[in-house]
């Protein structure tokens, strides 16, 4: 038996003979179920990647335990800036969209069929445009192409797009107004 098979025979040992306790541990510690999962894969895979270290059999599980305590302090910092993230998430939505956006959505609704009825290179440029902010020079960059047949796709895509839109998004430039969602200012 070589020594690589040696290895992961004793991993797999290592495995069958702790992962209930891992996962009992995780499941008492975080407030889903699923975190639990996330937690002892993690545990397990530093275990795999640190196999030649692994203590022997009868300090294991302890070690186990401390790599399941590290992990699960990452998990719960990592939940703690989820949640600023989210809330912070939450109120550039709220200003940007600004109150209900309920009677805005037959003409989006509109909109994204006519968009989803160009072709995709037309539809990227203008989805680069209106909804990144992107300048056709940057377009061009994204896109590998020249910003002359940024222009040109632009030209032609928002024209198609007013066409498909139909008449009853009637004022000018009303079509792309939809389309746009501001982006809110960098706060720091």
């Amino acid at each position: 038996m070589d020594a690589g098979t040696e290895l992961e025979d004793h991993f797999r040992r290592v495995y069958a003979g702790n992962v209930e306790a891992i996962l009992a541990y995780a499941v008492r510690r975080v407030e889903q179920p699923e975190d639990a999962a996330d937690v002892v894969a993690e545990v397990f895979l530093v275990a795999w990647r640190r196999s030649r270290e692994l203590p022997p059999d009868d300090e294991v599980r302890l070690w186990l335990y401390g790599v399941a305590r590290r992990v699960l302090a990452n998990h719960h910092r990592g939940g703690v800036r989820r949640e600023r993230l989210g809330e912070r998430l939450r109120q550039r939505l709220t200003a940007v969209t600004g109150g209900d956006p309920a009677g805005e959505v037959p003409e989006r609704l509109a909109v994204r069929a006519a968009l989803a009825r160009l072709p995709q290179p037309d539809r990227e440029v203008l989805m680069l445009t209106a909804w990144e902010g992107l300048q056709p020079r940057e377009v061009a960059e994204v896109l590998g192409v020249s910003s002359a047949v940024v222009r040109t796709r632009l030209s032609r895509a928002r024209a198609r797009l007013r066409e498909l839109a139909g008449d009853e998004l009637t004022e000018p430039g009303h079509v792309l107004d939809v389309m746009t969602v501001p982006a809110p200012e960098e706060g720091r």
